[in-house]
């Protein structure tokens, strides 16, 4: 897998009573800080035994140090096609979770550099997962002439304007995964159903999820619909599992599975971050997925049935467990 975009330092806090008032000061019950941005799909997708590239600016600064550190020495993701530069500083976002959501805060500024200088030429590669922006970028369609396979999401617009000329430049990609308010703005409709079919106008395969109610998918070549709801999960922090989600539905893909099985084994991906800090850090391994169907097998639960075909996918050796995100950047080593 190949990656472009923006690496951020996350800052999470969770268990807010309520939002912070002008004036006052509240106090969070949890805090968690890890890499974020595209950061969160690669880690996510290497924690899936999946070779995963990044091609991304790094400010040459401790936040840097920090995201650095860990994407490369902690989850072995290949950063050859990254970039460091001095006085350019990391991009942070500030994420407050409440109420099973979350709002964010970030700062940032364009990287020195675009995609398309760090990547020349891209790499061959399988399969690339891109954040569609306001711009065109040719190393994408490098890559799709070179036979890859695009996976697509898009991120919250800014100018409020939700301009549907946006969605035309989705036709290169194979799949497209936005969340049900992006799909529903940009599409103008009233459910996530709708929007998802109105999306697959553009793109072979459309997943539009709807946070903590799952998700719905739509094959526009066959014209087959899958309609997941949601896990019952304690949600702690929901920052990152739209990515993470990703992460799974790609995996599902590449591994040739039927879409019903790639749609939850995505979902269960999604669920099982919840349940810890960051977006990043909070992916699970193959240990977490191997252990929830462990645990849940057994229950007559209709709909946890689905997930059978765990069975045939777990690996013989779940690996080992994955690491969560702390609350400060980086702990001294003791003397």
């Amino acid at each position: 897998m190949l990656l472009s975009g923006t690496v951020f330092l996350d800052i999470i806090f969770t268990g807010l009573p309520r939002p912070p008032a002008p004036g006052t000061e509240v106090w969070a019950e949890g805090l968690g800080s890890c890499p974020g941005g595209i950061a969160n799909l690669a880690v996510a997708l290497s924690r899936l035994q999946l070779r995963t590239a990044l091609s991304a600016a790094f400010g040459e600064d401790a936040y840097g140090d920090f995201c650095w550190e860990v994407l490369s020495d902690q989850e072995g993701v290949d950063l050859s096609y990254c970039r460091r530069f001095y006085g350019w500083h990391s991009p942070v976002t500030v994420s407050m979770a409440m109420d099973r959501d979350r709002s964010m805060v970030t700062h940032g500024h364009r990287p020195p550099v675009s995609a398309d200088e760090m990547l020349d030429p891209p790499p061959r590669t399988r399969a690339c997962f891109v954040h569609v922006g306001s711009e065109d970028e040719l190393w994408v369609s490098k890559v799709k002439e070179q036979g890859a396979l695009l996976f697509a999401d898009i991120g919250w617009d800014r100018t409020g304007l939700w301009a549907p000329e946006l969605l035309k430049r989705l036709e290169q990609y194979d799949v497209f995964l936005p969340n049900d308010a992006e799909a529903q703005r940009y599409t103008r409709s009233e459910t996530p159903e709708r929007a998802a079919w109105a999306l697959a106008e553009h793109v072979p395969v459309v997943v539009v999820t709807r946070g903590g109610g799952g998700a719905v998918a739509v094959d526009s070549g066959t014209g087959e619909v899958v309609d997941v709801p949601g896990l019952n999960v304690a949600a702690l922090d929901s920052t990152g599992a739209g990515d993470v989600f990703g992460a799974g539905f790609v995996l599902g893909t590449l591994s040739g599975w039927p879409l019903a099985h790639r749609v939850r084994f995505a979902n269960l991906c999604a669920a099982l971050s919840v349940q810890h800090f960051g977006g990043s850090l909070s992916a699970p391994g193959w240990v977490d997925i191997a252990t929830w169907w462990r645990t849940v097998s057994r229950r007559p639960d209709e709909e946890l049935k689905e997930y059978g075909f765990l069975e045939d996918v777990l690996p013989h050796h779940a690996g080992v467990e994955v690491r969560r995100a702390s609350a400060t950047i980086r702990l001294r080593a003791s003397d």
